[in-house]
C-alpha cells in the first residue's frame, strides 16, 4: 500500500501537485534520485527526472547516501543543514536516495511546460447564472 505525493516543477518555474495510490504508484520504487522516468504514471508527456523528497516523518532524501535507510551523516553543507557557520559539523538524520514504501513526498522535474488548467467558477457565480436563466 504506497502512497506518493509528487510535486512535479516544469523549466517555467511552475508546479503541480499529484497523488498516486497503490499499484500506479509502483513503477517509482526501487528508483533513485537524479533517475529519469516515464511522465505517463502522472498523465503527462515527457520526462520526470527525480530531484528530491521526504519521508513520512519528515526526514529529507539525500543524494550521496546510498539505500533506502535513514542515517545520522555528518555534514558541513547542503541538503538538510540550515545556517551552519564556516568550519562548523553537524550531524543530522537523512534518508538515503533510493525510493521506498516509507518516502511520503517525491520532487520531480519535467522536462517540458505543464499544462495550464483553466480556472474554476465560484459556486455562487454558477448558481446566480442558473437562476437568471430559470427567469428568462
Amino acid at each position: 500500500m504506497t502512497n506518493f505525493k509528487l510535486t512535479i516543477s516544469d523549466i517555467n518555474g511552475k508546479s503541480l501537485s499529484k497523488e498516486l495510490k497503490d499499484n500506479d504508484a509502483n513503477p517509482l520504487l526501487g528508483l533513485q534520485l537524479g533517475n529519469e522516468t516515464d511522465a505517463s504514471i502522472v498523465g503527462l508527456t515527457g520526462k520526470l527526472k527525480l530531484t528530491g523528497g521526504s519521508d513520512k516523518s519528515g526526514i529529507p532524501m539525500r543524494n550521496d547516501i546510498h539505500g533506502a535507510a535513514r542515517k545520522r551523516v555528518l555534514l558541513s553543507k547542503g541538503v538538510g543543514l540550515q545556517d551552519a557557520e564556516t568550519g562548523q559539523r553537524v550531524r543530522k538524520l537523512m534518508r538515503g536516495n533510493t525510493i521506498s514504501e516509507e518516502i511520503y513526498q517525491i520532487n520531480c522535474k519535467f522536462d517540458g511546460a505543464l499544462p495550464v488548467e483553466t480556472p474554476v467558477k465560484d459556486e455562487a457565480e454558477s448558481t446566480e447564472e442558473k437562476t437568471k436563466d430559470k427567469k428568462e
